[in-house]
């Protein structure tokens, strides 16, 4: 049975429209400000607190990419987690996504590399990838090891990792020691029947999913492996923690890619919330389920970065 807390807190995010004095959600259509949404995104990264005590940030210009360090201390200097940023491929950036990630990287004790890939409408496909394969590369060049490197992301970033290993793949550079996807958006056709049945317990705005994926897709097939890597060869890729709440509308993308992951040879790890919504355990310590699942998280990482 879920605990009190996390009732409590997926019930205010579940109906945030009605705090907000609507009685419905809002529903996205191809009108819909993008610039407003990443505005709202920007106003809301308060909502997740502070940077996290114990965290140093060093900003970076990594080949013309905005980036930035965040540093536990007493961390390992030779180990690394390049975290990728959600926000529907169409938002997102190291500000509003720096409080939640520097909790992160304390969680794990790891130096966690944070970027700003190229957003849609006005860089669709494949610009956020090859951002996401530069900076590994990058990290490859300065003399990290692929065995001391795990990327990880959440939500369209968490597809975006995914996708960032197949292209590593098609590219024959050598992959990470591991990757972590939070509720991955995995099939940009959006045809599974998480978009249809979870979208009331969802707090995405109706439709946004659909709206996001034109905006990426731009004049691509959605189905194409590196826009969603549940469409990919699988096979050869290094062991994989996905996360993904039940009550997600993405829930199906995670479990849909775990599975095939699993036929394909790949050491797969899927933990599947029970009541919970979108990306939870960034949450943590806000309710007991997102530490555990946090917690979880940080014991994979741990595993694969060879840190006791």
């Amino acid at each position: 049975m879920t605990s009190f807390k996390s009732r409590m807190f997926n019930f205010m995010i579940r109906n945030s429209h009605l705090f907000k004095g609507r009685l419905s959600k809002e529903r996205f259509d191809a009108n819909t400000s993008i610039e407003g949404f990443r505005e709202r995104c920007e106003k809301g990264a308060g909502r997740f607190g502070k940077i996290a005590e114990g965290i140093s940030i060093d900003q970076q210009t990594i080949d013309g990419i905005n980036s930035e360090w965040l540093k536990p201390v007493g961390a390992n200097p030779e180990k690394v987690i390049l975290y990728v940023h959600g926000g529907g491929y169409v938002s997102g950036s190291c500000s509003d996504h720096r409080a939640i990630v520097s909790k992160f990287a304390k969680f794990a004790g790891v130096n966690t590399l944070l970027f700003e890939y190229r957003l849609a409408p006005e860089n669709p496909f494949p610009a956020a990838l090859d951002d996401s394969v530069k900076i590994y590369q990058w990290l490859l060049s300065s003399g990290f090891l692929h065995k001391n490197i795990v990327i990880a992301g959440e939500s369209a970033g968490g597809g975006l990792c995914l996708a960032t290993l197949l292209a590593l793949k098609e590219r024959k550079v050598v992959l990470p020691a591991a990757a972590v996807a939070i509720s991955p958006w995995t099939d940009l056709t959006c045809s599974s029947d998480s978009y249809k049945t979870k979208n009331k317990a969802s707090p995405a705005p109706l439709d946004s999913w659909l709206v996001f994926s034109k905006h990426y897709i731009g004049n691509n097939n959605a189905d194409l492996p590196l826009i969603s890597p549940l469409f990919g060869d699988l096979k050869g890729l290094p062991p994989i923690f996905i996360n993904a709440g039940v009550d997600d509308e993405l829930f199906e993308d995670g479990e849909k890619f775990s599975q095939k992951a699993r036929k394909a040879g790949v050491e797969v790890t899927f933990k599947p919330g029970v009541g919970m919504i979108h990306c939870y355990p960034l949450l943590a310590p806000m309710f007991p389920e997102a530490t555990q699942a946090m917690n979880e998280i940080v014991e994979f990482i741990r595993m694969h970065l060879k840190i006791s």
